[in-house]
């Protein structure tokens, strides 16, 4: 009973595993070709022919060994892409690149077949059970050398000559910043640039002035409230603290009058007063001390 189990969930496991293949090989792309090589790239034998690229337009690595390629429709299994290379499991985003020379015996990326400039060229990608299609292209004939054929943005559906060439890279690189372009078009003398710059900086200095009062004023409300309290039921004037300073002066003025010759009296004041003492020569104690002996 436990060995059908385990048979069981091998074979769910098996299945699974095959399934999550199948999917993953189904977001692969035919995404450039190039039929006419004069002055483009070299194979890894210095030798330039014709190429395919695929792309993996899923968010996941996909190994595309043991696929096909194709250029007949009645054959879906003209070129097996070999098992067992690494370089097989294309990661997200990124691709592959088949060299159409007819030559596969060069390795896993030379395939069994070869483009005819004069004519109509049919390439498509069938999954591993060779019967069903992941993805078919027919590039018109007439093109031009050096010019693929390929799909204006990686993995979408718009497909047009590429001036650009670019094999194992996106056909859509930013060279130029539009911004900066737009700018150089509409604000050529930095105007617009300027103002919007100062403008910026001094709205950041109002924003800045406008928080620091407010938390000021929350502060001085703060310390009117803890004097409340503090006060009990005393009643404090909402003007507390912001006195004339007539008034002070007068507090300070009675003060010196009431505190008679004790107003410089404080911990960081040292006083020097004249103390008055009654005295006599009969008090001294020099007179009170007998003379020492005179020994001979």
């Amino acid at each position: 009973m436990i060995k059908k189990k385990i048979g069981w969930l091998l074979l769910f496991a098996i299945c699974f595993t095959f399934g999550v293949k199948a999917q993953q090989a189904t977001s692969m792309r035919i995404n450039e070709v190039l039929v006419i090589n004069e002055d483009n790239f070299v194979d890894d034998y210095g030798k330039r022919h014709g190429w395919i690229e695929l792309y993996n337009s899923s968010a996941g690595a996909v190994n595309i060994a043991g696929c096909f390629l194709t250029d007949d429709k009645e054959n879906p299994r003209k070129y097996p892409i070999p098992k067992g290379d690494v370089t097989t499991l294309i990661q997200p985003g990124q691709h592959a690149l088949f060299w159409a020379d007819n030559m596969p015996d060069r390795g896993t990326y030379h395939i069994s077949f070869s483009f005819d400039p004069t004519k109509e060229n049919y390439v498509a990608l069938y999954n591993a059970d060779g019967k069903t299609l992941i993805d078919e292209v027919t590039i018109p004939a007439g093109q031009v050398a050096d010019i693929s054929y390929g799909r204006v943005v990686d993995g979408q559906d718009e497909w047009g000559q590429l001036k650009k060439v670019t094999p194992r890279a996106n056909n859509v690189t930013l060279d130029t910043n539009e911004k900066i372009e737009n700018f150089s078009e509409n604000d050529s003398w930095g105007v617009g640039m300027t103002i919007t710059a100062m403008a910026v900086v001094f709205l950041g200095l109002f924003l800045l002035y406008v928080i620091f009062k407010y938390i000021g004023n929350l502060s001085i409300q703060a310390s009117k409230r803890n004097a409340q309290k503090t006060a009990g039921d005393r009643v404090i004037s909402a003007d507390a603290g912001q006195e004339s300073g007539e008034i002070f002066a007068a507090i300070a003025t009675a003060l010196y009058e009431m505190s008679d010759d004790n107003h410089d009296i404080e911990n960081t004041v040292l006083t020097i007063r004249k103390v008055k003492r009654a005295y006599s020569p009969w008090s001294s104690k020099l007179y009170g001390l007998r003379q020492t002996p005179i020994k001979k």
